[in-house]
Parts: C-alpha cells; structure tokens; sequence
C-alpha cells in the first residue's frame, strides 16, 4: 500500500483504458505487422454532479432525518425548561455553522474528498485519520445509515397496517431500502442528487405544514407552554453538555458535503455558501417546528409521546393525519440516501490513499460512481441491522465523533502553519476554530465527569484496535498475493478501474 501512495507522487496514477479498434487495412509500419488493437489513454475521476442547489439537499437532506418528526424529547428534558431547551437548539445550530466555516476553509484548501479522513491525514498525520475511517466505516456512518433505514421500516409497516396490509417485517424492509438506496447511488451520481434534492424538498414541505399550523395555534391562543420560558431549567453544566449532545446530534450532516468536494461544482464559491445557507436553514426550521409542537401539547405531552410529529398530526390535521408518517417515510429515505452517497466516498478515499484495499477506490468506466466503495458500505450497514438493537452502539460512539470534530478542528490550526502559502479562496477568522476545539473538548470531557461508563473505555479500546491492522498493513505495507487476483477478477466483473484525484491533477 505504501508503494502504491509513492507511485501516485510520482505520477503513476493515471488510467489506460484499452479500446480495441481494427488497425486501418493494409497500412503497416517499416513492414511490421499491422497492430490488432489501438491503445487510448484517459484519466478516470469523479464528475462534478453537485450543483449549489444539489449541494444544499445533501445537507439539508442528511441533517433532517427522522428525529425531528419522531422524538425531539431529549433536549427538552435535559434542560428542563422551554426557553433554555430553544436557546440550545438555536446554539447547537450555531456550532454547526461555526464547524462548516471551518470545514469550508479546509475543503477549499484540500479540495478532495474525504471530508475528516483528509484533513487529518494533512495535518495531523497518517495514524488519525486512519483511526477516523476505521472507526467511521465500520461502525458510526453505517450503523447510523442502518439505525435511518430501521425507522423507515417501522413507519412503512405501521402504514401498511393502516391500510389493512399485512404487517412486513422491520429488518426486511430495511435491507431493501439500503439495497435500494445502494442502486441509486451506484447506478448514477446524477440520480442520488436529484433524488435527493427531490426528498429534501418534500420533507422541508412536511415540516412547513407543521410550522404553518404552529402559527395558527399561536393566534389561537395556545401559549401557555411557550409562555412558562425557563422555568424549571437545570444548572448543571453537565446535564446541559447533555442537552447539547442531543441537539448536535440532530443537526450531524452539517459536515457531509466535505465528503464528496471533488463532486462539487466551483467549491470555492458553492461549499461556504451550501455549508452555511443549509444550516440557517435548518436553524430556523428546526426552532419553528418545536414552538409548533408545544402549541399543541403539553411538556409533559410532549416527553411521553413517541412520535410526536404523529401526535401533533393527529390533533391538528384531523382525517388528513396520515400526512405525518408519510413525511417520516420521505424524511429517513432522503437522509439514508445522503448518508450513503457520503459514506462511500469516505471508503473511497481511504482506499485511494492506501489505507484499505486500492479496489475500493475504483469507480466504474462509464458511469463514474465509485461502485466497489458504495457495494461495500451497503455491505456493512446490512451487516449492522441483524442485532436486536443498534442505537445503543451508535450512542455508544456519539462521543467519538466530537473526538474527531476537535482534532479536524485542530489540523486547520495545523495547516495554518504548515501551509503558510498554500492559496486560500476561503479563510475562517482564527477564533472560529480556536473556539470549536474549546467546544469538542468540553462536549467530550463534560458527559464523562457527570457519568462515568464503561462503554466510553470499550468504545476507546474499539478506536485504537485499529492500530493492529494500521501497522502491518499500511505501515508495514504487508501484501497478500490473493488481492491481486481478486483486485483483476473484480475490474472485470464490475467494469471498475483507478480513479485520478484533484492533488494527482496538480
């Protein structure tokens, strides 16, 4: 693996692709038999697919997936109050924005994709960022695309059974759907985004019905949860790092678009403008949405409800309720098809730089989709829904994505310095990622003062495992023949050959 990423430095990655052609009848050169194939050259990479408008979806789509129409409890019941439980969506919103900033400034400095993997590999060195997509590939991206698609599953077997259908099994539904989603997106780059802009705009449609009949219930009257304001709020510093970690976590997304940045058109213009636009966005929707739901209920309501989105539709909307858990439906299908298009390209050029098996950085000849790297994310996340309850593992893992955060975060400090003179098109104000380090470490520290667990040593353990493969097969560059042979078969069955990234360009 070693020797491959010092074959690329030396220029050794460009693709020939062999087109076989007759040679002209009866023309030969100094005598010589004429040649039975003519040999073309071309330079395989990614399309630039992801117009402004696509990359906004992306992350508007991914951010909103099913847990603000499902349960957006969490929040509120750790601050303990109305008023302090909006103040901590709309500051949680506000860090998201604040990480785009900085990820925008890195995606324009390093324009691959990859989102974190990239930028640790740049500034902070090899081992982290492989630790980041060890742990992001086989655990917290598909089991979050696994953990979206079970949902989906029970809203479509709950809407089945409403219409008198048989009820089909969670875990069935489910595998269809990534299988599905997998298609999509290998199928054509060009497709996932618009089926992806379509599913976003349909869910923001959704949350517009609730946040219309929000207002009408204010006019109504109906203020009198809105108006008890922060009574009852909690002083813990803690318990509130909780709170946060439970709006942070419905706003994650906000950094999807950095994974697929040699898609995007024009980055220096279209990532600062889609990473922040698509956060106020969400900023603002989100706030409605909650003030429209305690119009309706109570607090107590509120906590007890399972899906509250269903609740409130069944107060609000009357025979047209089945609206809500449609909305579900559309919501956690555009969020699984943001999270997967992401996560292959995370495989993707974690493979292309050698740290997993070069295969998986390959895309198809025709229709440019990295196909091995969405095959084996759609692999993984099946794998993910055979356990009886995956949630617990993703809020095991939670904190280690703000571990990463911060040490991304920190490689734009880095690179600062190390790239004095590298070209900037766009450049954070230095607070901004001074501050966001600040953050990480306290959303990352706090939870575990307030409550050790054990989970937070396994969890750790699982992260630096990855070091028994990082050193024999990267550092080390052990190679097994077999690979090769597989590697060739598998060109030819999938009709897959080696990318070319924008450093290789250069």
């Amino acid at each position: 693996m070693a020797d491959k990423r010092e074959n690329k430095a030396n220029g050794y990655n460009e693709m020939e692709t062999t087109v076989e052609k007759p040679s002209p009848a009866g023309h030969t050169m100094n005598g010589s038999k004429p040649p039975s194939i003519i040999i073309e050259t071309q330079n395989m990479e990614l399309k630039k697919n992801l117009g402004l408008t696509s990359a906004i979806s992306m992350i508007v789509g991914t951010i909103i997936g099913s847990g603000i129409f499902v349960s957006p409890k969490g929040v509120l019941e750790s601050t303990g109050s109305v008023g302090l439980s909006l103040l901590v969506w709309a500051g949680s919103g506000l860090i998201a924005m604040m990480g785009g900033l900085c990820y925008a400034e890195l995606g324009t400095l390093l324009p691959k994709s990859g989102g974190e993997y990239i930028y640790l590999k740049e500034g902070l060195g090899d081992i982290p960022a492989f630790l980041f997509a060890w742990t992001s590939i086989l655990v917290t991206r598909t089991s979050s695309l696994a953990i979206i698609t079970l949902t989906f599953a029970t809203y479509a077997g709950s809407f089945f059974e409403l219409c008198g259908g048989p009820q089909l099994p969670e875990k069935l539904i489910s595998a269809i759907t990534i299988i599905l989603i997998g298609i999509v997106n290998s199928w054509s780059t060009t497709l996932a985004a618009r089926v992806q802009v379509i599913f976003t705009f349909a869910k923001v449609a959704a949350l517009v019905v609730i946040i219309v009949g929000g207002f009408v219930k204010l006019a109504q009257g109906n203020t009198s949860v809105i108006s008890s304001g922060f009574e009852g709020t909690t002083d813990s510093p803690f318990i509130i790092a909780l709170a946060f970690y439970d709006a942070l976590w419905a706003y994650d997304g906000w950094n999807n678009l950095n994974s697929v940045t040699e898609e995007l058109q024009n980055p220096p213009k279209n990532l600062p403008r889609a990473n922040v636009g698509s956060v106020i966005l969400v900023i603002i929707v989100y706030l409605l949405t909650n003030i429209s739901y305690l119009t309706v209920m109570t607090v107590d309501e509120l906590l007890d409800s399972p899906a509250v989105a269903v609740t409130w539709g069944a107060r609000v909307l009357g025979a047209a309720k089945v609206i809500m858990p449609l909305s579900v439906l559309v919501s956690t299908f555009g969020g699984a098809n943001g999270s997967a298009y992401t996560s292959g390209r995370v495989v993707f050029a974690a493979a292309r730089d050698g740290f997993l098996p070069e295969y998986l950085s390959y895309i198809h000849v025709k229709k440019y989709t990295p196909l091995p790297s969405m095959i084996f994310t759609v692999f993984v996340s099946l794998l993910m829904i055979i356990p009886g309850d995956i949630s617990s593992l993703i809020d095991l893992f939670s904190f280690t994505a703000w571990c990463f955060y911060g040490m991304t975060f920190t490689s734009l400090l880095v690179l600062r310095y190390k790239m004095k003179e590298a070209h900037r098109p766009y450049t954070v104000p230095i607070f901004i990622p001074i501050l966001m380090v600040l953050i990480s470490i306290y959303l990352v520290v706090a939870p575990i003062i307030h409550e050790p667990k054990i989970e937070f040593l396994y969890a750790f353990v699982f992260v630096m495992s990855g070091l028994l493969f990082y050193f024999p097969l990267v550092y080390f560059n052990l190679h097994f023949k077999c690979i090769d042979t597989l590697t060739m078969y598998g060109q030819l069955f999938l009709e897959v050959v080696p990318t070319k990234s924008e450093e290789d360009k250069l």
